[in-house]
């Protein structure tokens, strides 16, 4: 897909509470994940007509990610963004491709960050 002539849908700074991690006390413990969802879309024909149905709910988007993020009790945060690209594509139908953010601020690494993190683009099939 050609992400330079495609709408995008922004969910930027998403704050959510999992147990992803490989070390012990991220499992029992959990810690905060910034997320954010980009969905590379079409023209949207919400653009002209004004129509919720004609977008993506980003209410729902939203609800969507944080059913995936919280529970989830994955080593790596790889995982977490795969498995949420992979919900957004099945419930959103007016993407064709989606980018997925997630940051760690809090890894579990001895020296000075603002986060580690994992970018991934996946495109509908």
């Amino acid at each position: 897909m050609n992400t330079e002539t495609c709408d995008r849908i922004l969910m930027k700074d998403m704050i959510f509470h999992s147990h992803v991690g490989v070390l012990e006390k991220e499992k029992t413990d959990g810690q905060d994940f910034e997320v954010d969802v980009t969905f590379f879309c079409r023209r949207l024909s919400a653009c002209q007509t004004d129509l919720l149905a004609q977008t993506i709910d980003y209410g729902m988007a939203y609800d969507l990610i944080r059913h995936v993020t919280e529970p989830a009790q994955y080593d790596l945060i790889e995982r977490l963004a795969g498995a949420i690209a992979d919900q957004l594509l099945r419930a959103f139908r007016l993407a064709n491709a989606v980018e997925v953010v997630v940051r760690k601020p809090k890894a579990p690494i001895d020296g000075r960050f603002l986060f580690m993190g994992v970018q991934i683009y996946r495109e509908r099939s």
